[in-house]
């Protein structure tokens, strides 16, 4: 993954790490990322239950330490958790290709059906330049249902030694199990019905036009007929698209005949009732003008959404990502804040950590009377880093509403509401949270009544690698660069606009290339859980290694 590398290498340039060696961790990583991608060909055979196509991955001989026999009784761990471990085969010995495929072949026999197989590097050390050989401590995991249809998640560390037996394969020779676990859920708490519900839709696939840039795409929810129900709207690389509920589990596209296939592809969505009249309006924010659709089902009693952007003064160009609504001058009309990143690709980041040449963010104040106007610089928040996303929320309890900005690149923000600006005080609270910041979201994680903060990061696994092989007992103390591949961040709030982090304390939440997501009772039992959508395309074969 040379995006993680070059992030990394252009940190350490302006730290004080001695005689780093940038060749050789090039070296090191080009071959972790050749036995990753590799790793990820096997998983694609496990997946498909492929004993031919697995073999291929070991050598004639495999030395071999616990390999997994049988699952073992499963124990409860929630209202509808169980876990179980295996019983792994004590000492070492020597097997042929062919035992070693079977051996794999019968844990996969334990699940019914198998949805994903992934085997991934964590670490690994190629010691001799000369040799195409290494170590590397994998993990690997299944997802599936097992045998009475409950859905389970493997989860297994292993050391591994292997060689390369070409310019693309490589070939296992030592697989030594550390552990293996996994978790079953009793029942289901969610199910994929996104086709018969009506709402699936199939964009070009991320390189293939109009699919061509990074850019964020997103959803909202309100009930905009008045009828009872929540209706959706998804926005799309080539479209964007207004679902009526149907009361009866599905949904009905009705963006023709109420103008919303006029609008231009946009980001960002949010309804709120800009004119106060009883009705939810739309705000969509683009990578170019913005846009503010007022709803004319109050008065007119027609649902029907026309495009008042240009009168009411918000078609004004940014890349905007992302929008967040709230009245920050409490008077009593909605205002909304849009997040505004830039051309990645077409204009690189001045700094892979502070990055300032992002585009302005925008701060429309509603004056009423379906007017809006631009304050960003005003009200001291035309913030010029690589904002991709914010929340507004009553942070320190003051009364009125305070905004938190995820920023790629760099630091984030954390905005107090002073009445007629907002000051940021990310510093001072311990919440700049350096990274690769994607989302934002508030909630109350241990049901103390208090605002607690959740910000989306990334977690890399080659950044991880290559952190490993620079500070391998972790001497590092460098809090940037132990942020920058660690994934998400949780601060816990005392209610007055102080944060504790507790990400670790509370588990840890390396969630890959996550975007969004925040917190969501997902099994109704009084206590809030987190959710985060994942998933990027990286390294020089375009696999998330």
């Amino acid at each position: 993954m040379k995006i993680a590398a070059s992030i990394l290498v252009a940190l350490l340039a302006l730290l004080p790490v001695q005689r780093l060696d940038t060749a050789e961790l090039d070296r090191v990583e080009d071959l972790s990322e050749s036995l990753a991608n590799d790793l990820l060909a096997l998983s694609l055979a496990a997946r498909d239950r492929d004993k031919q196509r697995m073999a291929g991955h070991f050598g004639e001989r495999v030395t071999v330490h616990q390999l997994p026999l049988e699952a073992q009784p499963a124990v409860a761990k929630g209202e509808w958790l169980q876990s179980h471990g295996w019983q792994l085969e004590q000492g070492w010995r020597e097997i042929s290709r062919q035992e070693m495929t079977e051996a794999l072949a019968g844990v996969l026999a334990h699940f019914d059906s198998i949805e994903d197989a992934r085997f991934k590097v964590k670490q690994a050390q190629f010691d001799d330049p000369a040799v195409s050989a290494g170590t590397a401590r994998i993990k690997f995991f299944i997802v599936g249902r097992d045998q009475h249809g409950h859905r389970e998640w493997l989860v297994a560390w292993a050391n591994i030694q292997a060689h390369r037996v070409d310019e693309e394969a490589w070939q296992i020779d030592r697989f030594a199990v550390e552990s293996m676990t996994s978790m079953v859920a009793d029942r289901d708490l969610f199910s994929e019905v996104a086709l018969p519900a009506g709402v699936h839709a199939r964009f070009p696939d991320f390189g293939v036009p109009p699919n061509e840039t990074v850019v964020a795409h997103g959803a909202a929810v309100a009930d905009v007929n008045n009828d009872g129900l929540l209706d959706l709207i998804a926005t799309g690389v080539e479209r964007n698209v207004l679902y009526l509920n149907d009361g009866a589990g599905g949904f009905r596209d009705v963006s023709d005949q109420t103008f919303v296939a006029l609008t231009r592809p946009a980001t960002g969505a949010v309804f709120f009732d800009a004119d106060n009249d009883g009705d939810q309006d739309l705000f969509l924010a683009t990578v170019g003008r913005q846009m503010y659709l007022e709803n004319l089902l109050v008065p007119e009693g027609e649902l029907l959404f026309l495009d008042r952007s240009l009168e009411a003064g918000v078609d004004l160009e940014a890349i905007g990502f992302s929008v967040a609504v709230a009245d920050v001058n409490n008077d009593g009309r909605p205002d909304v804040h849009v997040a505004s990143y830039n051309r990645y690709g077409l204009i690189m980041p001045d700094s892979w950590w502070d990055a300032r040449n992002g585009t302005p963010n925008l701060l429309f104040i509603n004056e009423g009377q379906g007017r809006f106007r631009e304050a960003g610089a005003e009200w001291g928040v035309r913030d010029g880093r690589w904002s991709y996303a914010a929340a507004f929320a009553d942070i320190d309890g003051d009364g009125d509403q305070d905004l938190y900005l995820a920023n790629d690149f760099g630091q984030n923000a954390m905005y107090l509401n002073e009445g007629d600006h907002f000051r940021d005080v990310a510093a001072e609270r311990g919440v700049l949270d350096p990274g690769n910041g994607m989302g934002v979201a508030f909630g109350d994680f241990n049901n103390d009544g208090h605002l607690d903060l959740h910000v989306t990061n990334m977690s890399s696994t080659a950044g991880n690698r290559i952190l490993g092989r620079l500070f391998p007992q972790g001497q590092s103390d460098s809090p940037l660069l132990k942020k920058l591949a660690s994934g998400n961040s949780l601060y816990q709030g005392n209610g007055a606009g102080g944060f504790t982090d507790v990400t670790q304390a509370m588990g840890g939440f390396s969630a890959g290339w996550a975007w969004g997501g925040g917190f969501i009772d997902v099994d109704n039992d009084g206590w809030e859980d987190l959710y985060a959508p994942n998933g990027f395309i990286s390294g020089k074969t375009m696999n998330d290694t």
